[in-house]
């Protein structure tokens, strides 16, 4: 294990300014506001944030501040050593719960910088605090990246299990969205039971049982398949591109600032529940892509690996999670599924119904998200003490 800091080169500052200058934009249709992508007027002023007014040192030195760093070396069976960036963060009141939170994709070990505080201290000695520990998932942020292919679901769980131990936790709950929720619901598959006691996600998803019947889901059941089947009409061409030519995509990504910003603006605001982006909200999140130890098309390759190994978002081909399992529910979330389809994830034993958020839960409505996991885990949640003698209480 080595302490880590963020420290980006100056040259690659200098380079980051220089690419930027040399932009040349798109043009645009007039008034066709977002239904044709990211709006130029958006990106324009969002450049000009980057190369003018973006302090990047500055944000670095917050980071560095707020979440203590490591890396650590995790061998993968038949991938060699990987080093591994992680955020470790013990409670400050008892002995923690511990959690280990598991970012998607365009997200990173950023998501979990609002909910770490709030987990670690708890806001009175009636909720519980955990042990929080954040990676950046391989090909992430400052992990390293796979260099073979066939890194799938089972590798990543691999290497964030494998974390949990190297750090003295040899049992533990999880909690993560987006591939975050494939990854620990492969957790709970591969080592549910003796190590992963239980596991929270706020995107709960697989597919339909066989003659489900459409007529018994509830109007809001079906207002949520709606929304999901619009999404895969209009905005789910990102997932084909990256799961069959994620190296094509990839030049450009890696060549272009406003390229890579685009990409994922687009999603930061689209997959949402109006929440109040501000610029340097964006360019941080960005530039830990652009800044990122192996570059941004590393992290999209997680998409064909998955598809290609058989396996898909949701997968059905293996038996469900015994272990005990938390949802949380927001109401702009990608996909929602019926109650109906939920014996096909895990073993639901808790839920809670948001009215506001969306994809990014951790980063969105990290009080919501906490509140949920204090209840789960908490002293009446279904799930106290789960984990023997870490019940995150003093005495």
């Amino acid at each position: 294990m080595s302490s880590f800091k963020i420290t980006v080169s100056p040259t690659a500052l200098s380079a980051l300014k220089s690419r930027l200058e040399s932009t040349v934009f798109p043009d645009q249709l007039d008034d066709v506001g977002w239904a044709y992508g990211a709006p130029l007027t958006d990106i324009k002023r969002l450049v000009a944030r980057w190369h003018d007014g973006f302090d990047w040192r500055q944000e670095e030195q917050k980071l560095n501040n707020e979440l203590p760093q490591f890396t650590r070396d995790i061998e993968v069976d038949g991938f060699g050593t990987l080093n591994i960036h992680y955020i470790h963060k013990k409670s400050e009141r008892g002995q923690g719960v511990p959690l280990l939170f598991i970012h998607g994709w365009p997200g990173s070990f950023l998501e979990s910088r609002k909910i770490i505080p709030l987990l670690t201290t708890g806001s009175d000695d009636t909720h519980p605090v955990f042990d929080v520990v954040a990676l950046s998932l391989p090909g992430y942020g400052f992990s390293e990246a796979p260099k073979k292919k066939g890194f799938s679901l089972s590798q990543y769980a691999e290497v964030s299990h494998k974390l949990m131990l190297a750090l003295g936790y040899t049992e533990y709950v999880t909690s993560g969205g987006d591939w975050g929720a494939a990854i620990t619901g492969q957790i709970a598959r591969l080592y549910g039971g003796n190590h992963s006691k239980a596991w929270h996600t706020n995107f709960p998803f697989t597919s339909p049982p066989e003659n489900d019947d459409f007529s018994s889901y509830t109007p809001s059941e079906k207002k949520m398949l709606a929304r999901f089947q619009a999404f895969q009409r209009t905005g789910n061409g990102y997932f084909q591109i990256q799961s069959t030519k994620p190296q094509t995509l990839g030049y450009s990504l890696a060549d272009s600032p406003v390229g890579l910003l685009a990409w994922i603006y687009e999603k930061l605001v689209a997959w949402t529940d109006n929440y109040p982006w501000t610029d340097d909200e964006v360019l941080t999140w960005v530039s830990i892509y652009w800044f990122s130890r192996a570059g941004p098309a590393a992290s999209i390759r997680i998409y064909y690996e998955v598809v290609h190994s058989g396996q898909r978002f949701g997968d059905t081909k293996s038996l469900p999670p015994t272990i005990p399992m938390g949802c949380s529910l927001f109401p702009e979330e990608l996909g929602r599924i019926p109650k109906s389809w939920y014996p096909r994830v895990g073993n639901v034993v808790f839920e809670v119904e948001h009215d506001s958020g969306g994809h990014f839960a951790a980063f969105e409505k990290p009080d919501l998200l906490v509140g949920d996991l204090q209840k789960m885990f908490g002293k009446g949640g279904p799930v106290f003490g789960v984990v023997p003698g870490r019940d995150g209480y003093n005495g």
